[in-house]
């Protein structure tokens, strides 16, 4: 079975800005896992790590066993996709179509097998109206598509999703939610950076959080978010159930995060007092 794994990796820029402090990770093939934190606590540079965007100052990154020394970028990121914050960071060709195709007839695959792959990442990404349209007069929303549409296209093993959510209303987001299903399925690990609270308690089951340029927590999102201690030190808010429970008495200990959990305990208290 295939991993990305961080054996006491550390990160300095060049002006030597340490991003990354002795950082231990696995991440193993098929796995969904959310990166949280604030701005600044290195997750980032974590995940660039990953695809061979950056090389460790110290320790090792192996993807699948390969010491992402040893390889350049482009061998790297062909197995550890990186779909970037903002769209616009990766976008430079003239339609949506070119956009998705351009990796692909950099690898020299057959026009067949190009259009299976087109036809792929555009069923699962929805974005079967905007093929020929410039990739700049695309909605934002629909535009970071464009480039989750990309990397799949490429069919990299592991998947990274960088504030996928941002600008998105519930239909892209319940879009994404069934991206990261049918990727699961195939047996792909979905590596997901975000500030959205919510997606992370409904759609995760494993979250590392990131404080002060290392890894401080990695749990479920229940325990997680039931460590109040680890929630101060990374600067993040329960979702907005479990602040509710909270103010309301009910899941101190971070045992109430969705809706219906809430609903229970009030019919319990309810029952309770009659």
């Amino acid at each position: 079975m295939g991993a990305i794994e961080f054996r006491n990796v550390t990160y300095a820029y060049p002006n030597g800005h340490i991003a990354n402090e002795n950082l231990n990770l696995l991440i193993a093939s098929g796995e969904r896992i959310a990166i949280v934190g604030q701005n600044g606590a290195g997750k980032t540079t974590a995940v660039k790590l990953m695809n061979g965007l950056h090389k460790p100052t110290a320790g090792d990154v192996f993807v699948d066993g390969i010491n992402t020394r040893e390889r350049t970028t482009a061998q790297i990121s062909a197995i550890v996709g990186y779909v970037f914050q903002n769209p616009d960071d990766q976008i430079f060709n003239g339609t949506v179509k070119a956009e998705i195709e351009y990796m692909l007839h950099y690898l020299k695959l057959d026009q067949s097998e190009i259009d299976r792959r087109v036809a792929r990442a555009v069923e699962l990404t929805g974005i079967q109206n905007y093929l020929e349209a410039n990739p700049f007069d695309v909605p934002y929303s629909m535009r970071k598509f464009v480039t989750i549409a990309v990397v799949l296209a490429i069919d990299t093993p592991y998947i990274i999703l960088d504030e996928p959510t941002a600008g998105q209303d519930m239909k892209g987001i319940k879009t994404l939610v069934r991206l990261m299903d049918r990727l699961q399925e195939e047996g792909k690990s979905v590596i997901t950076i975000t500030h959205d609270m919510e997606f992370v308690a409904d759609h995760f089951k494993r979250v590392v959080v990131m404080a002060n340029k290392r890894i401080i927590a990695d749990d479920t999102a229940k325990s997680i978010f039931g460590n109040e201690p680890i929630l101060t030190v990374a600067r993040i808010k329960k979702p907005q159930i479990g602040e509710l429970a909270k103010e309301l008495g009910f899941g101190i200990n971070g045992t109430i995060l969705y809706r219906e959990e809430l609903i229970a305990a009030l019919i319990k208290e309810k029952i309770n007092r009659s």
